[in-house]
């Protein structure tokens, strides 16, 4: 079977819906298709925001979201963020998030991004080793403040 790494489409919303409640991801929490749904429809008001899957065949096994924005810095050169990376559990550790990752790095380079960033949790320690194994490095701090 052959994987295929392309842009998301609004069908595509039950089958990552899938991914991401079975995925940990949500730390416990359950995302329902009406939120996938309005987070997608909020996706395309950003010019190069974009959902992307991970396809065998007609099925959805991985999915992640890049963003690429214009930065002030570094002379108006733009940067990525990958967020909400997932493989379908069973799948895991065969190849499909390092596929997804080396597009999200094309696409980043393609567009003359400076850098490509990801956050992941510190718990998630097999996270880390595989981020490191693609090249990614630690860099700095990241924090943030609860804002609910």
């Amino acid at each position: 079977m052959t994987l295929t790494i392309r842009m998301g489409c609004l069908e595509d919303l039950p089958q990552v819906l899938e991914i991401y409640n079975h995925s940990g991801l949500e730390h416990g929490a359950t995302l329902t298709l009406a939120d996938i749904e309005k987070w997608f429809a909020q996706l395309s008001k950003y010019p190069s925001y974009g959902l992307w899957v991970a396809c065998l065949e007609e099925r959805i096994v991985g999915t992640f979201a890049l963003l690429i924005m214009d930065n002030l810095v570094h002379h108006g050169s733009p940067s990525g963020i990958v967020e909400a990376v997932g493989v379908v559990p069973e799948l895991q550790g065969q190849g499909i998030g390092r596929k997804m990752m080396e597009v999200a790095v094309a696409q980043c380079r393609s567009a003359g991004c400076y850098k490509l960033t990801i956050s992941t949790n510190l718990r998630r320690k097999a996270a880390h080793a595989f981020y490191e194994s693609l090249g990614f490095t630690q860099h700095g701090y990241s924090y943030r403040v609860e804002l609910n």
